[in-house]
């Protein structure tokens, strides 16, 4: 009996299949057992050809060989991973290979990585396919007891290819296009440019925004008239972050609390100032707040980078270590917030493995009275390729995670604990006061049962009131109850403009770009898609931007740079609008279905790309350097170009064909002595140093010595501890240690 070929699409997963399936003889790039062979890819191994493969002329940049429209995409192997796509042809060769089990990940673009190797390395023998959605050994065995034909994913890959070869079509002729015109290194793409268009919309709309002045009215009571004193309601509200009596908020007729006329505030408060109130309403309401949605990529790279800053690309690198591994979460690229049914009876075991340090309580009480399961978490319409990101049945020790792995990790256990908890269910009182024939308002709170929200006790609310809404806690005032209103006064206030983009502003953006799109039905298909890029691209793409001088960070804004105006002013309107996506995720949700040829779509994007070549080469826009410096590049003699990058700043030749770049300064890590900020480096070799915005300067080299001599508290706490046990210290700490004044 023959062996079956298992391809994996990375070593680490390669090697947990092999554990499973009794591999132990490595042959260097795979592993062998009685029955299987695993081996690997590196990601893709293989990928559709540079345009010179096809034309010696497009080695040269020039517009004259502009659109390159080839008859048949080919495919290349990529040079810097050719040893293992070898090692890969030859085992697909090998003759006592009967069959391949296609491994690579689960969805459009794992199936393309694996059809593209076979078809370069020639495979004809017959194939299935894995499809799981963790890296557990339970969920591999029920994997392989469950093998599909590979069939049944043909137009799968069909539409990864056409999405693949229309990029190719579209990207590399517009950017070439771009280029060459404007002899500038200038880059576009159905997804990368309208992200972009999205970041410079916005800076477009604040730089047009206009702050306007308002103005709310505010009264605070002393007391009831009868009933309750001044003294009960500063007692009930003591502790709290708002001043010491009750707050009461004018509205008009229909419910706006702000008003732009200061006349007409300041005629109000005339009419009011000296009156009593009289409660005229007092609403109690019982409410509930159902439980969040489990984690897909994309929310969780929101939370993390508002939470901890992290970028979109580090959560994903961060997300990769804990499922391969650590094996302790689901496939993290994914773009569904739902479990499907049989995932369910699994849902206690993994309760337990997590069951440990600051998770046990809660993850306990579950296990104790049952899990709250609702549509709101299990919901087999709503799953496609994969389910939510959950923990996986493996016990965890959270002592063998770093400190991001820890964050990342932490989120995601407290999400799943809590989609699983009851609502967080509260009484929402309501006062409203007449008084002078004006209405005013005060609301407050009463919490009846935490909920869900106790998972996330201490965690920073991405909720946050706004001022001249916040909840009160309010004494206990009937209705018909007379009130002695002390001071009142419109407080000034200003309107303000749309925030800019933070990366996980932006995430959301290209994860719902809908209300960019003007067609229903097309809205609607975004809605429904998985918007601009998928969960596994945007990390990269929103890289790629920074990468490009495109954008850059200040702080946690998003800022575009001249560059990346400019570039939005010359690329031709199609490509702005994440319309163009959902025209594709149409077609190409089509052909995955067999319902669209995909021919008849490759056909319409040579001539899309033709008609985008055009609109460049007859525009009439231009595009200057706006950073240029006098300093000119040691290797072409053309002026160097100042720019931001994404770890400070460097010198980049302005002649495109011409490489060379220079870091100029970097932010480092280290905070400055005096005011604790991070400082810049600057300078190379000897001369490098540290400056703060402060003013603070250090060498490099007196920064080293000064860390060096630092001791840590937590080896001042161990040093402590030793001498009271009384055990004998003979270590370079402690010499350290005897200088401190302990």
């Amino acid at each position: 009996m023959g062996k079956i070929l298992v391809l994996a699409e990375k070593p680490s997963v390669g090697r947990d299949l092999a554990r499973v399936l009794n591999c132990k003889q490595n042959g260097g790039g795979y592993l062998m057992g009685p029955k299987y062979i695993v081996t690997w890819v590196l990601g893709h191994l293989v990928t559709l050809a540079d345009p010179e493969a096809y034309d010696k002329r497009y080695k040269k940049w020039e517009l004259e060989l502009l659109p390159m429209l080839p008859d048949k995409m080919e495919l290349v192997v990529i040079r810097k991973t050719a040893k293992q796509f070898n090692i890969v042809k030859g085992l697909m060769r090998r003759d006592d290979v009967d069959q391949l089990v296609i491994a690579t990940d689960s969805g459009r673009e794992g199936e393309l990585v694996a059809r593209w190797i076979m078809k370069k390395a020639g495979f004809k023998k017959p194939v299935k396919r894995l499809w799981i959605s963790s890296q557990t050994d339970r969920a591999i065995r029920d994997g392989f007891n469950n093998l599909r034909p590979a069939k049944e994913y043909d137009n799968l890959y069909k539409s990864a290819q056409c999405r693949a070869e229309a990029d190719w079509l579209v990207g590399l002729n517009v950017t070439r296009a771009l280029t060459c015109k404007y002899n500038a290194q200038l880059s576009a793409g159905r997804v990368q440019t309208p992200t972009l268009a999205m970041v410079i919309e916005r800076e477009n709309e604040i730089k047009r925004f206009v702050p306007k002045d308002y103005w709310t009215i505010e009264a605070d009571v002393k007391g009831l008239i009868s009933g309750i004193s001044r003294n009960e309601i500063t007692e009930k509200r003591r502790g709290l972050d708002v001043p010491g009596t009750l707050i009461l908020h004018w509205r008009d007729k229909k419910g706006q609390t702000r008003v732009f006329d200061r006349e007409y505030a300041d005629k109000i408060v005339n009419k009011v100032k000296g009156q009593d109130g009289k409660v005229v309403e007092v609403l109690k309401e019982a409410k509930s707040e159902p439980v969040p949605l489990a984690y897909d990529l994309t929310e969780l790279q929101r939370d993390a980078n508002r939470i901890f800053g992290y970028s979109a690309k580090k959560t994903l690198s961060i997300m990769q270590k804990l499922y391969e591994s650590h094996k302790l979460v689901t496939y993290p690229r994914t773009d569904s917030r739902y479990i499907t049914e049989d995932i369910v009876p699994t849902l206690l075991e993994r309760l337990k493995s997590i069951a440990v340090g600051p998770y046990a309580a809660a993850a306990k009480e579950l296990i104790k009275n049952k899990p709250n399961i609702t549509r709101r978490f299990v919901d087999n319409s709503k799953v496609t390729d994969h389910h939510a990101i959950i923990p996986t049945e493996q016990y965890v020790s959270l002592g063998s995670l770093d400190k991001d792995e820890r964050n990342i990790y932490d989120l995601i256990v407290k999400r799943f604990i809590a989609v699983m908890s009851r609502p967080f269910e509260y009484e929402q009182t309501t006062i409203r006061v007449e008084a002078a024939g004006e209405q005013f308002y005060a609301k407050g709170k009463i919490v009846k049962s935490l909920g869900w929200k106790s998972i996330y006790k201490g965690l920073p609310d991405s909720d946050v009131q706004d001022l001249e809404e916040r909840d009160q806690v309010l004494p206990d005032i009937k209705k018909g109850a007379a009130l002695c209103i002390g001071s009142i006064k419109a407080v000034n206030r200003k309107t303000k403009p749309p925030a800019r983009y933070t990366e996980a502003t932006l995430l959301s953006g290209m994860e719902n770009p809908g209300k960019f799109v003007g067609d229903k039905e097309l809205r609607e298909i975004l809605d429904n898609a998985s918007g601009l890029g998928t969960p596994a691209t945007r990390a990269d793409i929103i890289e790629k931007l920074f990468d490009s001088f495109y954008m850059e960070r200040d702080g946690k804004e998003i800022v575009p740079t001249s560059k990346g105006m400019q570039l939005i002013n010359l690329v031709p309107e199609d490509l702005k609008s994440p319309e163009l996506t959902a025209k594709w995720e149409r077609q190409l949700t089509g052909i995955s279905r067999g319902k669209v040829s995909a021919a008849e779509f490759i056909s319409e994007m040579k001539k899309y790309a033709s008609r985008l070549v055009s609109n460049v080469i007859a525009s009439s826009v231009s595009y200057r350097h706006d950073n240029i410096t006098r300093e000119k590049c040691p290797e072409c003699g053309k002026y160097l170009l100042d720019v931001k990058g994404k770890k400070g700043k460097m010198l980049v030749c302005s002649d495109r064909e011409c490489r060379y770049r220079r870091n100029v300064s970097q932010l480092s890590n280290a905070r400055c002595p005096e005011c604790h900020k991070k400082m810049e480096l600057r300078g190379e070799g000897e001369n490098k140093t540290f400056y703060c915005i402060c003013g603070y300067r250090e060498k490099l080299e007196s920064f080293k010595k000064r860390k060096s001599e630092r001791v840590s508290s937590r080896d001042v706490r161990n040093f402590l501890k030793q001498q009271e046990s009384g055990e004998p210290i003979n270590t370079a700490l402690a010499e350290a240690l005897k200088k401190l004044k302990l």
